[in-house]
């Protein structure tokens, strides 16, 4: 029938509305049978698939039930076999728990006597050890008392023994230099003094003849004389004064400034005098040559902490023995002192600290400051 049909559309036998309406009809029949042809497919299938279902159902039951009864049986053995060993455990153990009990006893009551045992002998390693720790601490404690004691004996020992030799270098030095020291300063003040008096009286001439040319020019120039000349030297002369003046108060400021120094060396002076007090209150019950030696050992010592480090070379100063010394030598602050006023005697710090200080007044009222 297909090779009929396909002879009738290729010798277009029929028309195309005739071919297209057998071709609908075709393809809804095809249509038809596809989706016919599909539901029996489905339906043998699952019809198939049932049966396989429950074949298989069957089977693994059958595998199941058959494994289940074998593990229930090898269960049941091992649970009996279970129950006759703990039968036979529990016979045992009360047959050897005597046994195990007394063993026990034994091995523990072992142990604690080798605990008591080792306890007893680390309480005397323990109590040996802290008398070996307290007498090597003793020890070094002692040995650093010992150190510390021999340091200051050595350092005392070294300033005594220094201070042979530094005292003629000192003595030497502090001649020479104190008489050069004195000169020069000396010299020096006295020419700076003289000079600075100079100048104020020639400020004070110039200033009060500046004040007297001044009223002059007021009442020159009110009195209507025509001598313009003579005014106009008279005006360069007031200039150059003035400039005068000037230098001389520059001269006056530097003279302050000089008065200024003078004012912190006498300060200086105050406080060497007052340290020179402390050390003697310190010193006095001491020798002549433990007094050199402590100075020697506070020279470098602030003021206020001179009562701490003496009293720690006391005794250090106290226990050394040396010779006594046929000359009398000076001090760093006996040479400080000599340096600044020469060589007179330690009373005349004070007489030279008020004559300077009566000097700086004068110098201070001729120079016209308060």
């Amino acid at each position: 029938m297909l090779d009929a049909l396909k002879s009738l559309f290729e010798n277009n036998v029929i028309s195309e509305e005739i071919r297209a309406e057998i071709q609908e009809a075709w393809d809804k029949k095809v249509t038809e049978t596809k989706l016919t042809v599909t539901a029996e497919l489905r339906e043998e299938f699952a019809s198939k698939y049932e049966h396989d279902k429950a074949q298989m159902v069957e089977a693994i039951d059958s595998m199941v039930s058959e494994k289940l009864a074998e593990e229930i049986s090898e269960f049941t053995d091992d649970r009996k076999n279970l129950a006759e060993a703990r039968a036979k455990y529990v016979i045992a153990m009360r047959e050897n728990a005597n046994l195990l009990k007394e063993f026990v006893m034994q091995s523990l009551k072992k142990e604690v006597t080798e605990l008591h045992e080792d306890q007893k002998v680390m309480a005397n390693k323990f109590g040996k050890l802290e008398e070996f720790v307290v007498d090597a601490l003793a020890k070094e404690i002692a040995e650093f008392h010992e150190d510390k004691k021999d340091l200051a004996e050595t350092k005392v020992k070294l300033v005594r023994e220094a201070k042979k030799h530094l005292n003629k270098v000192k003595s030497t030095f502090v001649e020479k230099s104190a008489k050069l020291v004195s000169d020069v300063v000396g010299k020096g003040l006295k020419k700076e003094i003289g000079q600075l008096k100079e100048d104020i009286d020639s400020a004070r001439k110039n200033d009060f003849g500046r004040k007297i040319f001044e009223t002059f020019a007021n009442e020159y120039s009110n009195s209507y004389l025509n001598e313009k000349s003579e005014t106009a030297k008279l005006m360069k002369v007031v200039d150059l004064k003035d400039g005068q003046i000037k230098e001389v108060k520059a001269e006056v400021d530097a003279k302050s400034k000089a008065i200024a120094e003078k004012n912190a060396e006498i300060s200086k002076i105050s406080d060497a005098a007052k340290r020179k007090d402390v050390m003697s209150e310190l010193t006095a019950p001491l020798s002549k040559e433990q007094r050199e030696i402590m100075n020697d050992l506070l020279e470098s010592v602030q003021t206020d902490k001179l009562q701490k480090q003496f009293d720690k070379y006391m005794p250090a100063v106290i226990d050394g023995k040396t010779p006594a010394k046929k000359k009398a030598t000076l001090t760093e602050s006996e040479a400080r002192q000599v340096a600044i006023t020469g060589n007179k005697e330690e009373s005349n710090v004070s007489s030279v600290s008020s004559e300077a200080t009566s000097n700086i007044v004068d110098i201070r009222r001729l120079a016209g400051l308060n």
